[in-house]
């Protein structure tokens, strides 16, 4: 078994010699043991800095996936429920406007927190679209008032004025990536009578044991934060600017992103992947029920949804709780089984977990605009083909 791991430290050197990458982590952990782990490269190679155990990265959209845990706890609670309306927490959101080629006009219904959890409900981020452009101006108006020094608003404020903004389509349309999770982050600070941060905290990394996971960095471990960088050129260079309102994690944020905002180190966030594994506990400690699990890594979307899934990083899968699932082995190319699960984030970390095989990988680099590369789908083949 695990024959095939040989390949993968070469595998990432190349992507690291051929200056696509300055250093990646990777782990695999099976039947609840972490099987294989590899620092490779360095976390900063303009100081050559090594990439180590307590390397730590933005993780950007996988975020999403601890705020549907944080979410899921409220819905243990029954302080939340899948078909409750987004209005009821959030005032804005009332009688949404749709936004598109066809120009503007009453969106059909309103939106749930079921669509939240699935990105159908029309909420963009800001791009080309025009309800993406719309957004947009708040995004950067975020982003220019940090840069500037000037007053920025806090998780709440933020997703109370993008309720005030139009959606791309009617809730439960299609399928989106957008920022409900940011939107979920803000529910969850209504509900649970916390900042989004506190929440996570109480309720997840404190009983993980995820020390190193937050929305900013202290200051005293600020100096093991990885380089981010972008690939231009031919090559890689540092990448220095702000991302979806993110900041430079010295100092807790106003804006707690719960669609793009923590850091974290790859121990701390196979705590978390280990805590799904083992239907919501880990370490003695419970965090969710196992049926509440398997429900929220099921596929979310109905057949007309799905057609709207065209990345070619979803190719077999469907998506649900700000995850992607595996539907369709032939399709995706990819040798795990049916209902894995996972995501991955802007700057490259990733996380795959296979229930069925009890298997799950972690592939950890800062490379902006990356995510479920083609070298993601070959560590991830080599991985699972090793099985015997």
């Amino acid at each position: 078994m695990y024959e095939n791991f040989k390949y993968i430290v070469p595998a990432i050197e190349k992507e690291i010699n051929g200056n696509v990458l300055s250093g990646a982590e990777i782990a695999v952990i099976h039947k609840g043991e972490t099987v294989f782990k590899k620092n490779i490269g360095m976390a900063d190679k303009e100081n050559a800095i090594p990439m180590t155990d307590d390397t730590i990265f933005r993780l950007f959209s996988m975020t999403k996936p601890v705020t549907a845990v944080a979410a899921m706890i409220l819905i243990e609670r029954g302080m939340l429920d899948f078909n409750d309306q987004l209005k009821w927490y959030l005032p804005t959101f009332e009688n949404p406007m749709v936004l598109d080629e066809n120009g503007e006009r009453p969106a059909e219904r309103d939106i749930t927190i079921r669509d939240l959890l699935s990105m159908t409900s029309g909420i963009s981020y800001p791009d080309g679209h025009p309800s993406g452009q719309a957004v947009g101006a708040l995004w950067g108006m975020q982003s220019e008032n940090y840069l500037k020094g000037g007053k920025l608003l806090n998780t709440k404020e933020f997703a109370l004025e993008m309720g005030k903004k139009p959606l791309a389509f009617t809730p439960g349309e299609k399928w989106m990536y957008g920022a409900s999770a940011d939107i979920m982050g803000a529910v969850i600070e209504v509900v649970s009578g916390m900042t989004l941060g506190e929440f996570f905290d109480k309720e997840i990394f404190t009983p993980l044991g995820m020390n190193d996971t937050g929305f900013y960095i202290p200051e005293e471990k600020y100096s093991r934060l990885a380089q981010a960088y972008e690939y231009a050129d031919g090559g890689i260079r540092p990448f220095t600017h702000f991302h979806l309102c993110l900041t430079d994690y010295r100092k807790p944020p106003a804006f707690e992103s719960g669609g793009a905002g923590l850091v974290s180190t790859l121990n701390d966030y196979s705590k978390f992947v280990k805590m799904l594994m083992n239907k919501g506990e880990y370490n003695g400690k419970r965090i969710l029920g196992r049926k509440t699990v398997e429900l929220m890594t099921k596929n979310y979307l109905n057949e007309q949804q799905l057609k709207s899934v065209d990345w070619d990083s979803m190719k077999g899968y469907g998506y649900g709780s700000f995850m992607r699932v595996h539907q369709n082995v032939t399709e995706s190319g990819l040798c795990g089984s049916e209902g894995q699960f996972g995501w991955d984030g802007w700057m490259g970390c990733y996380f795959a977990i296979d229930p069925v095989e009890d298997m799950a990988m972690l592939y950890f680099i800062q490379l902006a605009g990356s995510g479920c590369t083609r070298t993601v789908k070959t560590l991830y083949n080599m991985i699972w083909s090793s099985l015997d």
